[in-house]
């Protein structure tokens, strides 16, 4: 972390960083994607190479490791829509139209990567408001 503190950008290395502060989750998401798919990169083997050396390379750790996060699946918005729409609102910081277009799409992942006890208190969040969800 010290290293990112001293790294100097050029003024266009600068703009792309704006660019991408400016997009919202899911377009931010839709990059990511090609990027992995245009230049055969993926971030998730680099964390999955650490979890290992980190649990002293025990398969069981590794597993456990992998449990800890969890992605937030939305399978069916129940019959309750709007509320379950600023749930995922809330949850997602996405704006009214891409939430709409979230709760729509069910089932849809709303959240990656999130940690158990956060998983589940979105989870209940939106079961409370009619929705189906699952963790994975």
């Amino acid at each position: 972390m010290a290293d990112a503190a001293t790294v100097t950008l050029e003024p266009n290395e600068k703009a792309v960083i704006d660019a991408l502060e400016k997009l919202n989750v899911v377009q931010l998401n839709n990059v990511v994607k090609y990027m992995e798919q245009a230049y055969g990169i993926s971030a998730a083997p680099v964390a999955a190479a650490a979890a290992p050396a980190a649990g002293g390379g025990a398969a069981a750790g590794g597993a456990a490791e992998e449990k800890s996060s969890y992605n937030v699946e939305l399978t069916d918005s129940g019959a309750q829509k709007i509320a379950v729409i600023k749930v995922v609102r809330e949850i997602t910081g996405l704006p009214l139209g891409d939430a709409k277009a979230a709760v729509d799409g069910a089932p849809k992942v709303i959240k990656e990567n999130v940690a158990k006890a956060d998983a589940e208190t979105m989870k209940k969040k939106l079961e409370e408001a009619g929705a189906k969800v699952t963790l994975k």
